[in-house]
């Protein structure tokens, strides 16, 4: 299973940088078989890259929502409207099955952020906590390629069975 890894946001803006935060970490644990890619956004170009993969996992800062993280499935939505600078997850996979006849099994991982309008590479201290939370789900989810399993019922961190035996140094 070729699986993808892709954390996107602005690491010069705090929280916002929580995707390409957990990229990187997620690199150094040098998991098999899996290619980790970061970047300040997502963008039409993507699409290529995404057509050769069987599955992939986009991580996001997220402005709300649940905390510390959540995990759940996209599905392509044509329609979204986009730019030649940006493009959302679920209308890439839905141009990446347009342009070429298919697109990955997709998942999201939202890493909650607090403090977005600073100008600093530098996570909050909430936000650093939610992110090694993160990562001590995913990398486990990620070696054993269990993503249906993380993501039954849209993940709720209470009722995480991937984090309990497994840490991420």
């Amino acid at each position: 299973m070729r699986v993808l890894f892709h954390g996107f946001g602005n690491p010069g803006r705090r929280d916002d940088g929580l995707g390409p935060a957990c990229a990187a970490a997620l690199e150094r644990l040098q998991i098999p078989g899996l290619v980790v890619d970061a970047d300040y956004q997502l963008t039409v170009d993507d699409s290529v890259a995404l057509r050769d993969f069987d599955v992939v996992v986009f991580a996001d800062a997220a402005l709300r929502g649940p905390e510390p993280f959540e995990f759940r499935a996209l599905e392509p939505k044509p329609g979204v409207p986009f730019g030649s600078h940006g493009i959302e997850p679920p209308a890439l996979l839905a141009l990446t099955r347009e342009l070429f006849g298919r697109a990955p099994e997709a998942w999201v991982l939202a890493i909650r952020g607090y403090d977005f309008e600073g100008f600093e590479e530098r996570l909050s201290g909430r936000a650093a906590a939610n992110l090694a939370a993160a990562l001590r789900f995913i990398a486990p989810v990620l070696r054993n390629r269990a993503f249906r399993t993380a993501g039954q019922d849209s993940h709720r961190p209470d009722q995480d069975p991937a984090a309990a035996g497994e840490g991420v140094p």
